[in-house]
């Protein structure tokens, strides 16, 4: 895995502001991806449809584009966005 050095006249310090901002944007990132699947849960709600389905389905053009369906595309790439988002910053590990 590459590294990034930093050298500072308080190391220790700026290692616990690092880590306290990682941890942050990690829960906002939780949060987003709730939120997220809140809004793809109504979506499927409505269409009775799961995600993938209605993915597949759009991908063969079986639907009409309007703006709702864009919306459900737009919020299928966000979660997508967002889980990997999580996943760069869960392997972010603080060395001496």
């Amino acid at each position: 895995m590459p590294e990034l050095k930093i050298k500072c006249q308080h190391p220790e310090s700026l290692k616990i502001l690092l880590k306290a901002a990682v941890e942050k944007e990690l829960q906002s990132l939780s949060d987003g991806i709730e939120r997220t699947k809140q809004r793809l849960q109504e979506f499927e709600t409505k269409y009775q449809l799961s995600t993938e389905e209605f993915l597949r389905r759009y991908e063969n053009d079986e639907f009409t584009e309007t703006l709702e369906l864009d919306e459900w595309i737009g919020e299928s790439w966000m979660l997508e966005n967002l889980c990997e988002e999580v996943e760069n910053l869960k392997v972010v590990e603080f060395v001496n």
